[in-house]
């Protein structure tokens, strides 16, 4: 059984009862969390090892560390701005086990001190924003939410804000600024949201992902969490399969998962009976390519980095041999110049420029020295870029460059 965020997706007759989800244990962690002292719960997060599911990787109780001991009015906000192209694990935990994304979420609060959280979730998403709702209006009924929560004096509310399809607004910072009422773009930092986030608080930002590890973690421990995958990345990953697959979807599977397995015992071999040519890992955006002298890498943080990927959201594009990795690159460059902000002047002009070269190359104009023209742009917003977003086009471009054109 590799299912921890997963365990109870198809289960319940209704995911928004509180009812249904405390019948498999629902709450359970909460009932127990209230019992310790934060630092207790923050220290068994830390244990644990979570690193964040949103991209970043960034160890969850360190994260929560720097907020828990500073005085005064604090947030949790869950980013469940999911706008990644390929990726849609947020969306099945929001619609299949509100939930448990509900009391991670409490957790983190109690843990950091907070007394209000926000759940940012993509403006598209209509149905996992209303099923949140529903399940939220639940769980204050039967005491999980609101004055004096389960007998004790922790006070916690929760509000469902809807993002504006702006895919910058992923970025935690860019979200914050959204959050108050602003145009959404990002913030210099530091200081960190961590420190100085809504409305110049101290704020935890955390995905819907990772939030929802969180109840098995403080009910099962951060040694049994830590059993499952390797010692750099634990627990498990959800993969969002798409592409040339004879069985797209999602599956949850500790990061010890090599791409070779996912694709073939998993989702079935590549459609067709076709051979496999590359897959782009970590988001359709701003993954990697990797080719099939990689294919056997293993699907975590560290090994995926040391090949020149990045696990990122978890998103998984398998390509066979008939796919011009050229066309895939197009729609990505496609994909930034539309979501660009146009803050800052590298990703303003050089995704446009990136792509007119491509357009060039697919029409037989371009040659080498155009790819290397390609190339030095990306590595300048790299290097110049305010944010992520104009930072990211470099690892594409280049993973598509070593693989070839054609």
């Amino acid at each position: 059984m590799n299912d921890i965020v997963l365990e109870n997706i198809g289960k319940y007759t209704n995911p928004e009862s509180a009812a249904e989800y405390e019948h498999y244990g629902g709450y359970e962690a909460l009932r127990k969390v209230v019992t310790l002292k934060p630092q207790e719960v923050v220290e068994e997060v830390k244990k644990s090892g979570l690193r964040g599911r949103g991209g970043a990787g960034f160890p969850t109780g360190v994260k929560w560390s720097f907020t828990t001991s500073l005085p005064g009015e604090k947030y949790i906000i869950c980013n469940a701005d999911e706008g990644e192209p390929g990726t849609f694990k947020d969306r099945i935990i929001m619609e299949g086990d509100p939930h448990k994304l509900i009391e991670g979420i409490i957790i983190a609060g109690y843990a950091v001190g907070a007394q209000k959280a926000y759940i940012y979730v993509r403006g598209e998403y209509y149905t996992s924003a209303e099923m949140l709702k529903n399940a939220l209006h639940d769980a204050g009924r039967r005491g999980y939410l609101g004055e004096n929560i389960l007998g004790t004096d922790f006070t916690f509310k929760i509000d469902v804000k809807t993002g504006a399809g702006s895919y910058i607004c992923g970025e935690e910072t860019a979200l914050i600024e959204s959050l108050e009422g602003k145009r959404g773009n990002p913030r210099v930092r530091p200081p960190y949201p961590g420190t100085v986030g809504l409305w110049k608080k101290p704020s935890v930002v955390n995905n819907v992902e990772t939030l929802a590890n969180v109840p098995s973690i403080m009910v099962k421990g951060a040694d049994w969490y830590k059993s499952f995958g390797t010692e750099k990345s634990t627990g498990t990953k959800i993969f969002t399969v798409s592409g040339q697959v004879e069985k797209p979807g999602y599956y949850e599977l500790p990061m010890t998962v090599t791409l070779r397995e996912l694709i073939f015992e998993y989702c079935g071999g590549i459609k067709g009976g076709k051979k496999f040519k590359a897959a782009l890992i970590g988001g359709a955006a701003a993954g990697a390519f990797l080719g099939e002298d990689k294919i056997d890498v293993h699907l975590n943080f560290e090994d995926l980095a040391e090949h020149g990927g990045c696990l990122g959201s978890g998103a998984v594009l398998v390509l066979d041999e008939d796919t011009r990795i050229l066309e895939v690159l197009k729609n990505i460059m496609e994909f930034f110049k539309h979501e660009s902000c146009g803050l800052c002047l590298p990703c303003r002009v050089g995704n446009v420029r990136i792509l007119d070269i491509i357009g060039d190359l697919l029409e037989g104009k371009g040659d080498d020295k155009d790819c290397e023209r390609m190339l030095k742009i990306a590595q300048v917003m790299k290097k110049t870029c305010f944010c992520p977003l104009g930072q990211s086009p470099l690892v594409p471009i280049e993973t598509a460059l070593n693989l070839g054109v054609d």
